[in-house]
């Protein structure tokens, strides 16, 4: 997992390094380190080939009635691929910093051109965040760097700002590293903001876990959350009953039998 395989294409500017690397069919996105960002089956690239963000679409499970995704930091962009081609109904805009990264995206991860329903911005995703507020139904954040988390994307008030950019009935959901040092602080954060409407679903050991806020206080009943996960799995390939039986371990005060 953290060792280079081939190495396919290498991007060089200013202090800012993107390799791609393939091997045995799975294509990676690193940068400027053998940590993979981003992987891709060459054979299935709209299929989600990395377990945490298959995590991501647990927002599924929360809601039907989601119309607008917006996503801060692109990578290889599994998840919004994944959500342009199996959820037809969502509209989605995800703000990439990095020209380099979207650039690469496309050419060596399959990311499709903008459209009515999918648009890529080159900007800063925080004021991207403070000059659209109350205006998304779904808000994703997967920004990492070569060190991790960069600082901006973790203080309290980030989180404030990614609460606000919600609508009433919004869903917010962060990757997160769970051998992170400061992971409880990030969570304790999250909480803060979102009035302790929050569930954390770990996707590995010790590896990424999925934080999942809500806007607004939703009662979330054990039973119907796999009736949901039942259903979904008729059209997704993604383990959501596992999923829920993960949420269900790590969330006991928030969810109801």
């Amino acid at each position: 997992m953290l060792r280079f395989n081939r190495k396919i294409h290498k991007s060089v500017a200013e202090d800012s390094v993107v390799e791609v690397s393939e091997s045995n069919g799975i294509r990676s996105l690193h940068l400027g380190s053998v940590t993979i960002q981003s992987s891709m089956k060459v054979k299935d690239p709209f299929a989600l080939e990395l377990t945490y963000t298959r995590g991501m679409m647990g927002f599924l499970l929360f809601s039907n009635t989601v119309k607008s995704v917006l996503t801060i930091g692109l990578g290889g962009g599994s998840v919004p691929k994944y959500v342009y081609t199996h959820c037809p109904n969502i509209n989605q805009t995800i703000v990439e910093i990095n020209p380099q990264i979207i650039s690469i995206a496309r050419t060596h991860f399959c990311v499709p051109d903008d459209d009515a329903r999918f648009n890529v911005i080159e900007g800063d995703g925080i004021a991207h965040l403070k000059a659209n507020q109350n205006s998304v139904d779904c808000l994703m954040i997967d920004a990492f760097d070569r060190f991790g988390i960069p600082p901006d994307f973790c203080s309290q008030d980030f989180f404030d700002d990614c609460a606000a950019t919600l609508s009433n009935q919004g869903i917010f959901v962060i990757n997160l590293w769970g051998s992170d040092k400061n992971f409880d602080i990030y969570l304790q954060r999250i909480e803060q903001s979102f009035n302790h409407h929050t569930l954390m679903l770990p996707t590995g050991k010790p590896g990424n876990i999925v934080v999942f806020g809500f806007k607004r206080a939703t009662q979330l009943n054990e039973k119907k959350l796999r009736e949901r996960a039942k259903a979904l799995q008729n059209t997704h390939n993604i383990e959501f009953l596992s999923f829920v039986e993960k949420l269900c371990e790590h969330n006991h005060n928030y969810l109801a039998n």
